[in-house]
């Protein structure tokens, strides 16, 4: 196979394979991206036009321009309207890249042009300007004892902000004692697992398929995991009753991966294994707040607070960065988890938490949850309209809530290849099979649109449907 090498007058050896399936503008990100990296492009260096690049390149200007974005957007360059564009400063042979659109550790993933990863929301829309009001209203009138260790469960301020909040919104029936703060959710599940394990518990059922991550906390923790099938109502109470596990994570309002919802007769059955086993129902409450089609679901805390312990994050409403999480504990157990959390960190950051609670009060947590609800909208049907024109043999299912869609591929394509096709043409997109807890069965595709703009999107169904073509003609 030839390549085409060149070497750029200021200092790049870039070498591109006109015949490979990597897009241009993808080889061109990669080479500039690790001669960043490796330091033997310098920070603050000017890089050379699109246009003059292009020319010592043999490409199209419009190719460069592209790969200038992407570099941009990951913080590796720097461009400014009516200027040059320069490498960023600070950039390490790690990968660190100062301030906004910081780059993350190298890796294989970075590699890519686009990125279909579920889970991440559009940072860039963080509410900086309402959020810096609350910090400087915390700091001038907080008193100063906020700032001395704090009782295991939070700043009381921030407890009864999210109980009222989570109450009106979200249909709990939380008081500020039973409210606990803590780094996101994965900090909730390493504090739950250990505890539920002293109170009794054995064996713990999760949604086949699920997150792997508390699966591997609550084995760590000794607990036995059994996976329960999802059907299109959400999880099978029948499998789970047969089970015999003493406590269950759901995911009810949006059932993670497959966007389904759990159904009124469910939670009636649900609520009623709880009661009859005397067991505990963990609710991962992890994207409720986007809902767009249709009315939102409530939160099962509301209708048994002593059978259910709630969880919520910040993570995918505001920003993952932040490690705001907290959950709501039934009686029995909130002093447990509270003295854990004391003895695991002494507690979250004070004022992060009351800069929240502030946030919340003030109702500027609502007016940003409106203010995007309409942004992720578009995002999602443009997705939806990609999908119908481009790959119409997938089957998306999960449409109504949340900042991913699950895609289910026809029986005869088997996921990995196709994966691994789309990654060749610079796509990251995430699969079913590492979801799973049981026995294979159809592939499927988890496509996150929540950080992406809609040109963008559309572009990486483009992707896809390459793909599948890649892996349909043997390619």
């Amino acid at each position: 196979m030839e390549s085409r090498t060149n070497t750029v007058g200021w200092g790049l050896f870039v070498e591109l394979d006109r015949e490979s399936s990597i897009p241009a503008h993808v080889q061109l990100e990669v080479a500039i991206r690790d001669g960043i990296r490796t330091g033997r492009l310098k920070g603050e260096s000017v890089v050379p036009s699109s246009r003059r690049l292009a020319q010592d390149l043999g490409l199209s200007r419009g190719v460069v321009v592209e790969a200038y974005q992407q570099l941009t957007a990951e913080g590796y360059l720097i461009s400014q309207a009516g200027g040059y564009t320069r490498v960023a400063s600070g950039v390490t042979r790690a990968g660190a890249s100062p301030g906004k659109g910081a780059a993350q550790p190298a890796s294989t993933e970075e590699k890519h042009l686009l990125d279909f990863r579920y889970g991440r929301p559009d940072v860039t829309q963080f509410p900086r300007a309402a959020w810096l009001r609350s910090l400087r209203k915390v700091l001038t009138e907080s008193p100063h004892d906020r700032l001395n260790y704090l009782d295991g469960r939070g700043a009381p301020e921030l407890r009864a902000a999210l109980a009222d909040y989570l109450n009106r919104v979200r249909g709990t029936w939380a008081t500020p004692d039973n409210v606990v703060a803590c780094n996101g959710f994965a900090q909730a599940v390493a504090l739950i697992m250990p505890v539920i394990a002293s109170n009794g518990v054995r064996r713990l059922a999760v949604e086949d398929p699920s997150d792997g991550d508390a699966v591997r906390i609550a084995r760590a923790a000794g607990l036995e995991v059994v996976g329960i099938p999802v059907t299109p109502d959400g999880i099978d109470v029948a499998a789970l009753a047969r089970s015999e596990a003493d406590a269950i994570l759901v995911t009810p309002a949006h059932q993670f991966p497959t966007g389904c919802v759990l159904s009124s007769e469910a939670r009636t059955r649900l609520l009623a294994w709880a009661n009859d086993r005397n067991a505990l129902i963990l609710e991962d409450d992890y994207d409720a707040e986007y809902r767009y089609d249709e009315t939102p679901v409530g939160a099962l805390h509301g209708l048994a607070p002593d059978r259910v312990l709630y969880a919520g994050t910040a993570s995918k409403t505001l920003a993952p960065g932040l490690r705001l999480g907290w959950m709501v504990v039934p009686d029995r157990l909130v002093d447990a988890i509270a003295a854990l959390k004391v003895e695991v960190d002494r507690g979250s950051p004070v004022i992060d938490q009351l800069a929240f609670a502030e946030f919340l009060r003030n109702g500027d947590f609502d007016r940003h949850l409106r203010r995007m609800r309409p942004i992720y909208r578009r995002r999602r049907d443009v997705l939806i309209d990609a999908m119908n024109e481009q790959v119409p043999e997938l089957d998306p299912v999960g449409i109504a809530a949340g900042l991913h869609i699950f895609a289910w591929l026809p029986p005869d394509l088997p996921e990995v290849e196709v994966i691994a096709a789309a990654r060749r043409r610079g796509l990251m997109v995430a699969g079913i099979h590492d979801y799973r807890h049981g026995t294979e069965d159809r592939g499927g595709l988890l496509l996150g649109y929540a950080k992406l703009q809609e040109d963008m999107i559309r572009r990486g169904v483009g992707i896809v449907r390459r793909a599948l073509d890649d892996v349909l003609g043997g390619g």
